[in-house]
């Protein structure tokens, strides 16, 4: 799942990945919001995902190339900063790339 969020806040973007994570059970969520022009993104990920070897952080430090920035966390949520917002939008789109590769 990647979708663009209204909110720019880390603690809604936090709040919202642990619910849609506990509603799909199994598979990576990955938000994007926007505040003040600067980019947040976060990934999450189910605990079965990750003990096939998903990392979140790395996921999170390759989309935020896209926005100008980097990041990074724990295998199963992180997150990362970027300055360019007008590229949020592809860099959600490329989870589904990344992912699936």
């Amino acid at each position: 799942l990647s979708s663009r969020i209204e909110s720019g806040d880390a603690k809604v973007l936090r709040d919202l990945a642990d619910k849609l994570r506990d509603k799909i059970q199994s598979g990576v969520i990955a938000l994007g919001g926007e505040k003040d022009g600067k980019v947040l993104l976060l990934v999450a990920a189910t605990a079965d995902v990750v003990k096939k070897g998903f990392h979140a952080g790395n996921l999170v430090k390759e989309l935020a190339k896209d926005v100008g920035g980097s990041g990074g966390g724990k295998p199963d949520m992180a997150q990362a900063g970027g300055t360019d917002p007008s590229k949020l939008e592809a860099a959600l789109e490329r989870v589904y790339e990344i992912v699936a590769g």
